[in-house]
């Protein structure tokens, strides 16, 4: 059972990509003008906050 849970929350994180893009993008961007961060910390921060936003939507949408 916790097994199935896993796996439907890994295919619920793929879709939950395209609402989690756009604001990593402008919260990196904040990021960027705020403590001047170089391009590579950027895209790390983009990427890092739309798996983990991502993977937090898919889970709530699991068991809400």
């Amino acid at each position: 059972m916790i097994a199935q849970d896993v796996v439907m929350i890994l295919v619920y994180t793929f879709p939950m990509f395209l609402f989690t893009i756009f604001p990593a993008i402008k919260l990196a961007d904040y990021l960027e003008h705020k403590y001047e961060i170089q391009e590579r910390h950027k895209r790390v921060v983009i990427v890092a906050i739309t798996f983990f936003s991502a993977l937090i939507l898919a889970t709530l949408l699991q068991f809400i």
